[in-house]
């Protein structure tokens, strides 16, 4: 409550104390919370970010970045990086989540892969946080952690540590092979809104704060590979394909041979589903926020089949067998 006044303070002064209406817009994942101002009879975007748990200078420089990337991002009109309270434009309220059907979709996705390639086009090292080994690592470490141990109150024997280990590492192998140009690390249908107010600048780009310099197919298999909705094999390859003829043209550094950069992207989405799964276990058991549980089958489903698809990552695929006690699947390949 009293952060709360404190930033309805905060805002006060910034609005020069003029009437304004506050009222909860979303939050995630995060310690961070959103709310909508209208003022004057528009609206605005409050960011609520607790220090001791959130930095929003990231924020404020990655929607720099992207913003002058040609990104539709929120513009920052107002900061007080010590409270954590950030003032932001407004990109409306309607997700790529809730807009996508069968008649919107091819739409939206090239317009998302439009978006995806001028924020790659902008890429420079230095600039971002490396998403190197020990980042690729810690984040597949949260599987065994918090999906394994915590979530299934199963604990790995050797044998199974050393066969997950050895899948880690090839999937490391190929991820960092990969060209390297900035990614936002969590592109998918909630963080992509339709804005209604611009729509020739679809998508708008939100919750780009973790923003790292890494492997180029990773947003793509964020987007493609969605938690929260899924989309058949064929169209999913088809909207790859012509991702990767957008970023050939721009001449970005993806693979000339497309069977190469689709084993890229499916790779790179298994070290996210890896991750993923751990997070939503992190979220359920250690932030009380159960929830994500329901996404979890979706993200199984992704890792079970790329899984299947690779003689190299199968014994990850008899890992899942063993911890979900199934018998093996028919159609591995070795």
């Amino acid at each position: 409550m009293e952060r709360l006044q404190n930033l309805r303070h905060w805002l006060s002064h910034e609005l020069d104390n003029a009437d304004y209406e506050l009222v909860p817009a979303s939050s995630d994942a995060s310690f961070r919370r959103y709310f909508r101002a209208t003022f004057n009879s528009r609206h605005y975007i409050v960011m609520d970010a607790p220090p001791a748990h959130e930095d929003c200078r990231p924020f404020v420089q990655v929607a720099e970045l992207f913003g002058m990337a040609g990104v539709n991002v929120p513009k920052v009109l107002a900061q007080d990086l010590a409270q954590g309270f950030l003032l932001l434009t407004d990109l409306g309220n309607t997700t790529y989540l809730s807009a996508l059907n069968e008649d919107t979709a091819q739409q939206l996705y090239l317009d998302a892969n439009a978006a995806l390639v001028k924020i790659q086009l902008a890429s420079q090292p230095g600039v971002l946080p490396e998403y190197d080994r020990a980042l690729l690592l810690r984040e597949m470490n949260l599987f065994p952690d918090w999906y394994v141990n915590q979530h299934l109150k199963q604990t790995l024997n050797e044998a199974q540590l050393e066969s997950l280990h050895g899948v880690f590492e090839r999937i490391l192998a190929n991820n960092l092979a990969q060209p390297q140009v900035y990614v936002h690390r969590d592109y998918h249908s909630r963080n992509l809104m339709v804005d209604a107010q611009n729509p020739d600048a679809n998508p708008g780009v939100l919750d780009f704060q973790d923003a790292v310099h890494g492997p180029i197919t990773y947003d793509l298999a964020s987007l493609y590979k969605d938690a929260y909705i899924k989309w058949d094999e064929e169209r999913v390859l088809d909207w790859t394909i012509r991702y990767w003829e957008a970023a050939r043209a721009a001449r970005l550094p993806v693979s000339g041979d497309f069977y190469e950069f689709y084993r890229n992207f499916e790779w790179m989405g298994v070290q996210r589903h890896i991750k993923v799964l751990g997070i939503f276990a992190r979220l359920c058991h250690r932030d009380g926020k159960d929830g994500y549980l329901k996404d979890m089958p979706l993200v199984m489903d992704y890792l079970r089949r790329t899984c299947e698809r690779y003689p190299e990552l199968a014994p990850m695929a008899h890992l899942l067998d063993d911890l979900e006690n199934r018998q093996a699947q028919v159609g591995y390949t070795f």
